[in-house]
């Protein structure tokens, strides 16, 4: 028996010795390793900011008012004229057909205004990176306020990120 017994102190002093080494091992590659970010006490990185994305804070319609060249006054002072001098016969007649003259350039002055309307929107930003910019459209955009929003083509467009 006395065999088997060396035999057997021979495997366990061969399991502990290898025990021991992994044990040795394993503590000295964490002695190697720096420590965590945390415990060194660097700051996280910087998260990137998005230079063109932005958060939609107004959409506005807005209505400028059209020119008048001038035809529309003449064709309704003529107009107007014409039906005023349909009224009453001498001097009524001659102040009815002034009258009417007057109200229609006028009336025809405001038409051609109306008719030359042209309604536009702003879009007003705030960027991510701090920055406000407002963007003029000729159509309704399809954000709204709250949008979180990329732009494209220099803010030509406006491409919805997030509702």
């Amino acid at each position: 028996m006395d065999a088997a017994h060396r035999s057997l102190n021979r495997t366990l002093a061969a399991a502990l010795a290898l025990a021991l080494g992994a044990s040795a091992g394993s503590a000295a590659l964490a002695q190697s390793s720096p420590p965590p970010r945390a415990e060194r006490g660097a700051p996280p990185p910087a998260a990137r900011v998005c230079t063109t994305c932005g958060v939609v804070e107004a959409v506005r319609q807005h209505e400028s008012r059209g020119n008048s060249s001038g035809v529309g006054a003449v064709a309704g002072g003529v107009l107007g004229g014409v039906l005023g001098h349909q009224i009453g016969s001498g001097r009524g007649n001659t102040l009815a057909t002034i009258a009417g003259a007057g109200a229609g350039a006028y009336a025809g002055n405001e038409i051609e205004k109306n008719r030359n309307r042209k309604s536009y929107w702003t879009v007003a930003l705030r960027m991510d990176d701090g920055r406000r910019r407002t963007f003029t459209y000729s159509s309704r955009p399809a954000v709204r306020q709250g949008d979180h929003v990329k732009l494209v083509d220099g803010g030509r467009r406006l491409a919805l990120l997030a509702r």
